[in-house]
């Protein structure tokens, strides 16, 4: 992913999520970024690119210990 795209997609998820979130490039990958919770990882944006069209796809894991208290 380009520079540029990432402050897109970091500018798509501050919107969305009231600037809570931050997308970080990743070091040594050019297909995905990373998305922070201020300073907690939390998942990983990456590029899917299908006869010319872009797209983003977002994974975030959740682990069972983070919603046993739910």
């Amino acid at each position: 992913m380009t520079p540029e795209e990432i402050k897109k997609l970091d500018a798509y998820f501050k919107s969305l999520f009231s600037g809570e979130f931050s997308v970080r490039a990743r070091p040594k990958k050019t297909d995905s970024c990373e998305v922070y919770k201020g300073d907690e990882f939390i998942g990983v944006l990456y590029l899917d690119e299908d006869e010319g069209e872009r797209s983003y796809n977002f994974s975030m894991a959740i682990l069972d210990i983070d919603i046993a208290d739910m």
